[in-house]
């Protein structure tokens, strides 16, 4: 919902999800290192060291790092809520009511 919310269309959405389940080497070295962070927060956060975070500032700097971090844990957390209540995703995007919100075509 979070790229429908920033503009891009199913089919891009559709596009970019599938290069992010396969391989990364398209991406740049920085998306590479914050995906493998990511994908680590999401099965093991307690793995995480003080080098994985200093990785994602060699690339990002300091601030750049805690938002990936962040918004990573914002987002893990959402998923494991709505998981728990098995909250179903919405039909429709509730953002598009929003002024100034544009859909796509």
């Amino acid at each position: 919902m979070s790229l429908a919310v920033a503009g891009m269309s199913d089919e891009q959405i559709s596009e970019l999800t599938s290069r992010l389940s396969g391989d990364w080497s398209d991406f740049s070295p920085a998306e590479q290192i914050a995906f493998a962070f990511v994908r680590k927060q999401a099965k093991n956060p307690a793995s995480i060291t003080d080098a994985d975070v200093l990785e994602l500032e060699k690339h990002f700097g300091h601030d750049g790092a805690w938002q990936v971090i962040w918004w990573s844990s914002r987002c893990h957390y959402m998923t494991r809520v709505a998981d728990a209540f098995q909250l179903p995703l919405e039909k429709e995007n509730p953002f598009w009511s929003m002024p100034g919100a544009k859909k796509p075509k």
